[in-house]
């Protein structure tokens, strides 16, 4: 037993006695954080729809924002990016994930996230977490003070519970723990939810390998409405000077887990070019695209199949699955029979390749005989969402084609799920 809990005749105060069986039963119990959000034992297999490590490259999966001489810059040595911050008032990094992570209800969602912040100073904001600027859950230390606070469009409001109110271990030393929190060491901070709009909230530190919790949010029988918009949301981590010194926090490793697995239930959906596009040699033409509506920039969709073909006599053709290529001409539709996500153009005429880059490629042929069909399952693979930026502008994601010998004209569809 801790000796802090012992009194002066060696006996354990009651109070004392109360708090360490309470935190015992807390890791032990359906209660506690050996259990998942809806209180089942973690032995089911977890399936990971986000992961993050940065040991050769900045992956390319998150988007940055820099303001007043704020940089982010990979350290390989650390598998790190460090996000610092100049003296200069307002200087700010913010790494925001490119897209949001699917949560399916009825699902335990398990969010883990390693940083170490910079040192705390007045004037100096640091926050780590799954958040975006309307919902989410994150850990706050405003220079003096630790809080998780619950931010919630749906109501309005940000509930800030700072950290000597936390409801379970303090992390004060005090606690089931026994450590006391330093953000500017290396944490692993994880979130599980389980929302349904109305569920618990619970946030904690892994501590020698276990999972401790320190605080939860209780929203069932409370709340008059669902307690954030979305359980669909990004991961975050945001350093900002707001009248104080500079710093440099550390972007380490994240994931964000189904627990229990995921069951890939939705809808396909498809966009089609039904007037021929003309194909000529070693130029990549547009068959379709897809891009996220600019109102729906949280939707999750993943494109899942292509099928194209193509005409002419001895015609070989190169089909590819082309991200972010910039895109001439034609009209943008709203495909609102998939619930408006998706905005789709089946009609432009020309592609440029300068921010593209090619995901998947094949070769297909037509003659006078036959004309062959491709039809190439891409999946239901999280990492081939549609992601978009801070600034709120949409990936694109294109079926392209172009000849490679006797190539005439090409016809193709591009197909997609979406929870929306």
């Amino acid at each position: 037993m801790p000796t802090q809990f012992l009194s002066s005749d060696n006996t354990l105060t009651r109070k004392a006695a109360r708090y360490e069986v309470g935190m015992l039963a807390d890791q032990l119990t359906p209660s506690g954080a050996m259990t998942d959000a809806f209180g089942r034992l973690r032995i089911s297999t977890p399936y990971t729809v986000f992961d993050s490590q940065h040991r050769y490259v900045d992956n390319g999966k998150w988007n940055t924002s820099i303001s007043n001489g704020g940089t982010a810059t990979h350290v390989p040595i650390e598998s790190a990016v460090n996000l610092t911050v100049t003296s200069a008032a307002n200087s700010e990094v913010i790494r925001e994930t490119r897209r949001v992570m699917p949560y399916q209800p009825g699902k335990s969602l398990l969010t883990m996230t390693t940083f170490a912040m910079a040192p705390p100073a007045s004037g100096l904001r640091q926050r780590v977490g799954y958040f975006g600027t309307a919902n989410g859950i994150f850990l706050e230390n405003d220079g003096t003070h630790n809080y998780f606070v619950l931010r919630s469009a749906s109501l309005n409001e940000e509930f800030r519970v700072r950290q000597d109110a936390w409801n379970r271990d303090k992390f004060d030393n005090t606690g089931y723990s026994e450590r006391t929190l330093n953000v500017n060491k290396t944490q692993i901070f994880w979130i599980d939810i389980e929302w349904l709009g109305v569920g618990d909230v619970r946030c904690g530190f892994v501590v020698d390998g276990k999972p401790v919790v320190a605080h939860t949010f209780h929203n069932d029988n409370i709340r008059a409405t669902a307690y954030m918009t979305t359980a669909c949301l990004p991961l975050r981590y945001e350093i900002k000077n707001t009248n104080g010194p500079g710093g440099t926090m550390k972007q380490i490793c994240s994931t964000v887990i189904s627990e229990g697995g995921y069951d890939q239930i939705t809808k396909q959906w498809a966009a089609t070019r039904t007037a021929a596009i003309a194909c000529t040699t070693l130029t990549w033409v547009p068959v379709a695209s897809i891009k996220l509506n600019s109102n729906r920039l949280d939707s999750i969709v993943i494109p899942s199949q292509v099928h194209i073909v193509g005409t002419g006599n001895n015609a070989i053709y190169e089909y590819a699955i082309v991200r972010n290529a910039d895109i001439v001409g034609g009209s943008w539709d709203n495909h609102t029979a998939s619930g408006g996500a998706v905005d789709y153009n089946v009609t432009a005429t020309s592609i440029t390749m300068t921010n593209a880059s090619i995901e998947e490629s094949g070769i297909f042929a037509s003659s006078q005989q036959s004309s062959a069909l491709v039809n190439a399952n891409l999946g239901y693979i999280f990492e081939q969402q549609l992601g978009r930026t801070i600034a709120g502008a949409s990936d694109t994601v294109t079926l392209a084609a172009r000849a490679l010998a006797s190539g005439v004209n090409v016809y193709g569809t591009i197909n997609w799920n979406a929870i929306v």
